[in-house]
């Protein structure tokens, strides 16, 4: 029987995870999942804080959501992560990746020495010197991913890999309705926000923006002077569409805090889009916990001129009764996409 291995998706938000089992005749399987939530700093912006607090939560994860395995696979997505167009002479996947410290000192904002370098290929091209690899550079600090690795040993876990959370997203969502041509993924967190383009299922391009909803909500508490509680509770309620007269206030300020997201979302689907002309962009795949901001969709759209969807990341899996798609679908699936994609790593 094929063994399972259970995505974990680390934020400020909280844990949450996600068991799948590879089976060769049929999708994937999804077995269990389960989320918990994290005392305020344990983890800031995707990045493991108190290792000693979140180990603990990681094993009331596991507890909770009684998976039965504990090889995990890790995600990582922060500002001290990032992922950049790259081609380098045509090589094997092992000297290309000996290489990249001497060949992208100029392309990292951080001391190569402190960095961990990573290249994902994509195709290959004629250069002016003879074939070329076009891919990605996908480098991190080493610090950011020292806490998230040791937190999961801490708690008895077996970590298989830790994974971009846009290679993740990418892979949640290249199947079914989603899958074909060029679309971009566009998760919306708690502190960051992430676009990843691909083509046919293959990632073409990532940029990893650091706001997300949290950020929103704070924001908006603060200009309309109210709670933290009572500002989510607009954004879900109200946000960007005001029916009521009573609400216009909070549809105004929600539109103006949200404009500086949507114009750096759609500066960088341009960038892509000038860079590769030859792939346009036929539609976008809005998730994660910040999708849900009322009328966000709709105005993206608009913002963009492309046609938005809420995604499914369940398209991509089939779910026992102990998965209980119908639980996830309801309200809360776009929250797992990240951990149901680095799940799929072992199916890849």
């Amino acid at each position: 029987m094929a063994k399972s291995v259970v995505g974990v998706d680390i934020s400020a938000a909280g844990l949450r995870a996600v068991e799948i089992v590879a089976n060769s005749k049929s999708r994937p399987a999804l077995l269990r999942f389960h989320t918990v939530a994290l005392p305020a700093g344990a983890v800031s912006r995707g990045e493991v804080v108190e290792k000693e607090t979140v180990a603990t939560a990681l094993k009331q994860l596991w507890s909770g959501g009684k998976f039965s395995s504990k090889d995990a696979v890790l995600g990582i997505g922060n500002a001290r992560v990032f992922a950049r167009n790259l081609s380098v002479p045509k090589m094997s996947l092992e000297q290309i990746r000996e290489s990249l410290p001497f060949q992208v000192q100029d392309m990292i904002p951080f001391p190569v020495e402190d960095a961990v370098l990573d290249f994902y290929p994509i195709s290959e091209s004629a250069g002016d010197n003879g074939q070329v690899i076009d891919g990605l550079l996908v480098g991190a600090v080493r610090e950011a991913l020292v806490g998230n690795v040791t937190a999961a040993q801490l708690a008895g876990l077996n970590t298989l890999e830790v994974d971009l959370n846009a290679f993740a997203l990418a892979r949640a969502f290249q199947s079914g309705a989603s899958a074909g041509g060029t679309s971009a993924v566009i998760d919306i967190g708690a502190n960051t926000t992430t676009v990843v383009v691909s083509t046919d299922g293959v990632p073409q391009f990532v940029r990893i923006i650091p706001t997300g909803g949290s950020d929103l909500t704070t924001a908006l508490g603060s200009k309309l002077n109210v709670t933290v509680e009572q500002a989510e509770l607009m954004k879900r309620t109200v946000g960007l569409t005001a029916s009521r007269q009573e609400d216009r206030a909070i549809g105004t300020a929600t539109m103006e805090l949200t404009a500086e997201l949507m114009n750096s979302l759609r500066t960088t689907l341009a960038f892509f889009a000038n860079a590769k002309q030859t792939a346009p962009i036929s539609r976008i795949i809005l998730t994660g916990g910040g999708s849900n901001l009322r009328g966000f969709s709709s105005a993206l759209s608009e913002y963009t001129r492309m046609p938005v969807s809420i995604g499914d990341p369940l398209g991509a899996v089939t779910a026992s009764t102990k998965g209980k798609r119908g639980g996830l679908i309801n309200g809360v699936g776009g929250t797992y996409s990240v951990a149901i994609g680095l799940a799929l790593w072992a199916a890849a």
